[in-house]
């Protein structure tokens, strides 16, 4: 027996050791790529004081794909020849420094290319969503390009699914991109009725026991929609029952904007290059002025409006998005209004916020009271003291699920789409976002928030304090993976 004992000592030391090793060379990796402190903190921390259960982490959710090709040079330049480009410059409208800054960023950032004269049309509920969508879909004659992280197998799934399948019938080409991880749950049936109805479809990294670890990670959580080149749609809201219903909400609030206009060809060339990095096929379609005869704008869009459209992701060079959110944030003279389920900025936005509020800018915050992911409410509660402290007013919705992503920034510009204010869609997730330069916009959307805010609370500093321990305890250890949840 003491022979037996000393052999498994033997071998439990081999073990540890080799653990060490394992741990001390991620660490070194961790620490060559120069991430934000914060995250490197957090990954080293998670490394030493979760044994075994830190590798694991590490290996699904730690990797670095930082300036991953999505798409060969050669492809981007044949998408970007046949794409609508424009040499308007924005310093010929009477735009504010600003919008003007902003633009510039984003310009710089991704190329991202400033169009004038869109019709942008804004949706707060799912039913008037889907409703005007049901109706494009109907309304299309040659393609529709649909890209949701979400498309759920219920009764709105289905319903779009069969519209899908009518429009494919007719020789409309459609092509559908979903991402594997967010539609997990939907069976390979559903999808392989729409493939047996000559539909297109792929799911956006699909995630297999030899691909696991590198794949789970990143995400697309984009949501965009173009149909014959004229009308595209941009926002939060997945292709789900609960989107109109509310699910396990009294309400699902969101907002999605639908657009027609010469940015939409943006809104094309970033579903391609999807389409391309998921499918291998290099999709190229021009777009036919006849054909904006068939998609009128609603009653409620304005006109006239200038827009940008921004994507980012994990295998961008730059976090675009985070960056021209900063940009905008720091250049705020008068007022930032911010709807977001989930709010885990990086050291920088949160600095940009608290920098603008102590100069009495009017910094509003808004989010759910109870969102669907019980961690990510007890991680967003963890930032509320400090913002607090710098005068950020913060209001909780609580007539149900807060699922819209908007920004408002002085009386022009605003912004609406996928990316939530937090660490997983700065730096985790394909996401985009349209950026609009508009008075008249900005009005609606400061009316819509000033809305939002009857179903608020405000949350005062003196209240704040007297929360329960248990909570405090909770949100100060969920606060330590907050960069990498």
């Amino acid at each position: 027996m003491p022979d037996v004992l000393q052999g498994y000592g033997w071998i439990s030391t081999v073990v540890g050791l080799l653990y060490a090793a394992t741990v001390l060379s991620l660490i070194a990796v961790i620490l060559s790529e120069n991430r934000n402190p914060v995250k490197s903190l957090a990954w080293t921390m998670v490394l030493l004081l979760l044994p075994f259960v830190g590798i694991l982490l590490y290996v699904f959710f730690g990797r670095n794909i930082k300036n991953k090709r999505m798409i060969s040079r050669r492809n981007r330049r044949r998408l970007r020849r046949h794409g609508k480009r424009t040499d308007f410059d924005p310093r010929r409208e009477d735009l504010s420094l600003t919008s003007l800054q902003v633009i510039s960023t984003a310009s710089s950032l991704e190329d991202a290319q400033y169009y004038a004269g869109n019709t942008v049309e804004i949706f707060t509920s799912g039913d008037r969503k889907f409703e005007a969508l049901r109706r494009d879909i109907r309304s299309a004659r040659r393609f529709i390009n649909i890209q949701y992280y979400i498309f759920e197998d219920d009764s709105l799934g289905r319903d779009i699914a069969d519209l899908l399948i009518a429009k494919a019938s007719e020789g409309v080409q459609v092509r559908l991109l979903y991402d594997h991880v967010g539609s997990f749950k939907v069976s390979n049936g559903f999808f392989r009725r729409l493939r047996r109805a000559g539909i297109e479809s792929h799911p956006f990294f699909r995630v297999s026991i030899p691909q696991l670890g590198s794949r789970i990670n990143w995400r697309n959580h984009r949501k965009v929609c173009v149909i014959d080149g004229v009308v595209g749609y941009v926002g939060g809201m997945n292709v789900a029952e609960r989107y109109i219903t509310g699910g396990d909400f009294p309400v699902w609030r969101d907002t999605h904007v639908r657009v027609i206009g010469p940015v939409v060809s943006a809104l094309a060339y970033s579903f391609a290059v999807d389409w391309n990095f998921t499918s291998g096929e290099l999709i190229v379609e021009n777009f036919d002025e006849n054909d904006m005869r068939r998609f009128a704008p609603g009653p409620d869009a304005v006109s006239g409006v200038g827009a940008q459209f921004l994507t980012s992701g994990p295998t961008s060079q730059w976090s675009n998005i985070a960056m021209t959110f900063h940009r905008a944030i720091a250049s705020a003279r008068r007022r930032v209004y911010i709807q977001t389920p989930y709010f885990l900025p990086t050291e920088g936005l949160l600095r940009a916020l608290q920098t603008a509020a102590l100069a009495h800018v009017d910094v509003r915050l808004m989010v759910p009271e109870r969102s669907d992911s019980r961690m990510l409410t007890h991680a967003t509660a963890s930032y509320i003291a400090e913002c607090l402290r710098a005068g950020i007013r913060i209001y909780r919705y609580k007539a149900g699920m807060l699922h819209a992503k908007t920004i408002l920034i002085d009386d022009e510009l605003c912004s609406i789409g996928s990316t939530n204010f937090d660490f997983r869609s700065f730096d985790y997730n394909f996401e985009s976002n349209l950026f609009f330069y508009s008075k008249e916009l900005n009005s609606k959307l400061a009316g819509i928030f000033l809305k939002d805010l009857e179903s608020c609370t405000r949350i005062t500093a003196s209240a704040w304090r007297r929360r329960p321990r248990l909570n405090k305890i909770t949100e100060s250890f969920v606060r330590l993976l907050s960069p990498i949840l």
